[in-house]
């Protein structure tokens, strides 16, 4: 039988190395708050013409007009997405205007959206509360539905735990998509780390129930081994659930889905393959860890040298 928690602080050291680099990015560059979150107005301008102006031409234009913040991304042929800080319908019209008579070209303005600053706090501060509610909700409810369990209330903290490892995989991979890809933290990314969350937790709930039932059933079974074997009974049906229906179609969306689906999808695939992988590596090891009191000799002192 495979002894996938012997070998758990190598799935911990694993996690360590995803997650610590995209949060060190974070804490130098920030995270990457799209208008939904800081406020601001986001500009998509179609051009008639299969000619774009550089990116850095339309940022000139912006600097022109007062605007010193603009970002410019190429969404499609003949189609770019401008960020800045807030502009009124005033400003838009001008812009509209300058890029008309500076690149010579018809330009239409096919979205115009703005945020502002307390909007955008607002928003923030709902999803936060929106993600602590949630979390709440799991450890209440996996302590009633275990409640038949030694130490219920266990299972809940470290499928918490191990939720909160898969928030900090997709909040380090949008760090440095920020970085390298222009990445933003927008409403649809919310969107798609609630559903991480969701799916997250769903997996972990089937593997902790499935060492519950065989607790009842191999009573005098050491912990770690019953937990191992649990872990081994739902790995076949936790990868081909995964595998086998949405990471193949959220791959398909990342490659052929277009730009504006790109992020949203590359941000499932790589959280519910975590939601899965968590709930094996993570989630029922942390449960190990606790149950055994092994977290105790982490701060013990080796044995003292004998005096010669």
């Amino acid at each position: 039988m495979l002894n996938i928690l012997g070998k758990r602080y190598l799935f911990f050291a694993i996690s360590l190395v995803l997650i610590l680099p995209g949060l060190i990015v974070m804490a130098i560059f920030g995270l990457p708050l799209s208008i939904d979150f800081k406020g601001g107005s986001l500009l998509e301008v179609e051009f008639a013409s299969n000619t774009l102006p550089a990116p850095a031409e339309v940022v000139a234009l912006y600097n022109d007009l007062g605007i010193t913040d603009a970002q410019v991304t190429t969404t499609g042929n003949n189609t770019l997405l401008i960020r800045s800080s807030f502009i009124d319908e005033e400003t838009r019209a001008s812009v509209l205007q300058t890029m008309n008579s500076r690149f010579n070209d018809k330009v239409t303005i096919r979205r115009f959206e703005s945020v502002g600053p307390t909007i955008g706090k607002e928003v923030a501060g709902r999803a936060t509360l929106a993600v602590s509610i949630a979390a709440l909700a799991v450890i209440l409810y996996i302590t009633w539905a275990f409640r038949g369990v030694h130490n219920a209330f266990r299972y809940g903290v470290c499928a918490i735990i191990a939720m909160i490892h898969d928030v900090l995989v997709v909040i380090s991979l949008v760090s440095i998509g920020g970085l390298l890809f222009g990445w933003q933290v927008d409403a649809l990314f919310l969107t798609a780390l609630l559903s991480v969350i969701g799916f997250s937790v769903q997996d972990k709930v089937v593997v902790f129930d499935r060492i519950r039932e065989n607790s009842q059933i191999y009573r005098k079974l050491d912990f770690e081994k019953l937990a191992n074997h649990s872990i081994v009974q739902t790995l076949q049906r936790s990868i081909n659930t995964q595998l086998m229906t949405v990471e193949y179609m959220l791959l398909a969306m990342a490659l052929f889905g277009g730009i504006t689906l790109r992020e949203f999808s590359i941000i499932l695939l790589v959280g519910l393959f975590m939601g899965t992988y968590s709930s094996i590596f993570i989630a029922a090891p942390t449960l190990v860890i606790w149950e055994s009191g092994e977290w105790r000799n982490w701060f013990k002192r080796g044995p003292k040298p004998a005096s010669a």
